[in-house]
C-alpha cells in the first residue's frame, strides 16, 4: 500500500494526496493499494510543482487501530512538529494521531529511498 505525499511550498506543511486535492493529517490520505493508481497520482502531482516541494509516494502498513507510513521519518513527518506536543498536528489529537504516535518499525520508504536515488 502506498500514500502520496509532499511540502506545501507556501508554508512547508505536509501535505497528503487525497482525489486529487492535498490534505494535511495522514489520516485523509488516499491509500493505493496498486503500483499503477500509485504512480498516476504521482505523476499528477508532479504536475502541481509550483505548488509542492517533490511529492513521491510513501510505503502503509496496517498497525493496531489504523494505517500508518512504513518508515519512521515519515510517520514524523505525519505527526508534524515533535519538539512540543501542544502545537501542530499532534496538539489537534485524534484518533489518526494517536495511531502514528504508537505505530512501531523503522523500515526506509522505498519512494523516498527511490526519489534520493533520483531513478
Amino acid at each position: 500500500m502506498k500514500a502520496l505525499t509532499a511540502n506545501r511550498l507556501d508554508d512547508g506543511e505536509v501535505v497528503f494526496w487525497n482525489a486529487g486535492a492535498w490534505r494535511e493529517a495522514f489520516v485523509e490520505a488516499e491509500i493505493f493499494e496498486g503500483e499503477d493508481a500509485a504512480e498516476a497520482a504521482e505523476a499528477r502531482a508532479k504536475g502541481q510543482i509550483t505548488l509542492l516541494v517533490e511529492p513521491y509516494l510513501i510505503d502503509v502498513a496496517p498497525v493496531d487501530g489504523g494505517l500508518a507510513p512504513v518508515s519512521y521519518r515519515e510517520r514524523l513527518r505525519a505527526l508534524g512538529p515533535t519538539n512540543k506536543l501542544d502545537h501542530g498536528k499532534q496538539a489537534a489529537g485524534g484518533g489518526g494521531i494517536e495511531v502514528l504516535a504508537h505505530a512501531r518499525g523503522s523500515a526506509r520508504s522505498t519512494g523516498r529511498v527511490n526519489l534520493i536515488k533520483r531513478k
